[in-house]
């Protein structure tokens, strides 16, 4: 058993329930948001998807906005980085389907341990610092995506460009069992602005079969009303019980290994720097004068068979770099699993048969949920 399964194993007692003070109480990957493979900063975004900060994603975004990780932060607290959302084109008026939200999403095997769906489930506490200049009411939801089922509540904050800390407390559910398996069972999503269609509800207070009308029926303000708008948060925590404990830091290797089972970025491991620069050196054996192959295990095994991408040093997507004669690949497939990948290579009459050769290349694995 590796070190963090068995720290994690170690922590819960003999009724099941997670103890205090342990490694792992945290269901939150990376919410101190230390971890940016991505990159550390992306503007002109107006889709959803994952951006910047590991394990975050961007929801049915509306206006345009730059995500980036940023340095400001709750003073004393230990935190050097936040996750922030600042709008650069305004949309004042948002259609009906329109929603703003940032969210993570959970493996079912880890949440196993809330007993959900008998007498015994668990509660849950989230905390969490958020800063914005948008005063108002905010919701904040928990979705059991095996079963369809939601629970929310609301959070106002008060004083304009001051960092707060919110702590919320969901009860157990007793109804519907989260799948065991490595597929998204549990989403916790932060609401920014909505659309009629998410505002309609009324806010579950209790757990309830999900309502789209419901998942932001609370809120009270559009983050994407006005381009002066911006939105930090970190310290996020997700854990068992009726209170918040303090913010669970993890060494920064642990949280880019939990991190990397879902993402990987072979640009952020050689360079400890996101996104730019040398990608990986790696070994390609010529099988002939047109064909060549290589292969790259991953840090840890991944959540699942990734999908994966290749760029080589100078930008070019598809290509691998062969340090003697520079870019080569008009055809770069992969044959991947969940812990390495091995990359073929078609070049007309560039390769010597059996000769070995140093190549170097980005390569960017993703499994996220």
């Amino acid at each position: 058993m590796g070190s963090i399964a068995r720290t994690l194993a170690n922590s819960i007692s003999d009724t099941g329930t997670v103890a205090s003070g342990v490694n792992f109480r945290n269901l939150v990957i990376n919410g101190d948001m230390s971890i940016a493979q991505r990159g550390t900063s992306e503007s002109s975004v107006t889709t959803g998807g994952y951006k910047t900060i590991d394990r975050w994603q961007n929801v049915g975004i509306f206006g345009t906005w730059t995500i980036s990780q940023s340095t400001d932060v709750p003073s004393g607290q230990g935190f050097s980085s936040s996750f922030k959302m600042d709008c650069t084109t305004a949309n004042a008026s948002p259609s009906a389907g329109n929603q703003l939200h940032i969210s993570q999403r959970i493996e079912g095997q880890n949440v196993q341990y809330l007993k959900k769906g008998t007498s015994s489930a668990e509660s849950l506490t989230l905390s969490f610092w958020v800063k914005t200049n948008k005063t108002g009411t905010y919701q904040v939801n928990l979705r059991d995506k095996d079963n369809t089922r939601i629970i929310g509540q609301t959070y106002t904050v008060s004083s304009a460009d001051t960092w707060e800390k919110k702590t919320i407390t969901f009860a157990g559910d007793t109804t519907g069992t989260f799948g065991n398996d490595d597929g998204n069972s549990l989403e916790c999503e932060w609401f920014l602005g909505a659309g009629s269609t998410y505002t309609g509800g009324a806010v579950p207070t209790s757990w309830e079969a999900e309502s789209a009308g419901d998942r932001a029926a609370g809120l009270t303000v559009n983050l994407a009303d006005n381009t002066a708008n911006e939105w930090f948060i970190t310290g996020v925590q997700l854990e068992v019980g009726s209170s918040a404990t303090d913010f669970e830091f993890l060494p920064y290797d642990v949280n880019l290994q939990r991190c990397q089972r879902y993402y990987f970025d072979t640009a952020s491991v050689v360079n400890g720097e996101a996104g730019s620069g040398l990608g990986g050196i790696f070994t390609f054996k010529a099988f002939n004068s047109n064909e060549a192959a290589g292969y790259n295990a991953f840090p840890v095994t991944m959540r699942t068979n990734p999908t994966i991408t290749v760029t080589d040093n100078g930008g070019v997507d598809g290509k691998i770099h062969r340090f003697a004669s520079g870019d080569v690949g008009s055809s770069v497939t992969f044959g991947n699993v969940s812990n390495s990948a091995v990359i073929a290579c078609n070049e007309t009459s560039t390769f010597t048969t059996g000769e070995p050769n140093i190549y170097g290349g980005r390569i960017r694995a993703n499994a996220e949920l």
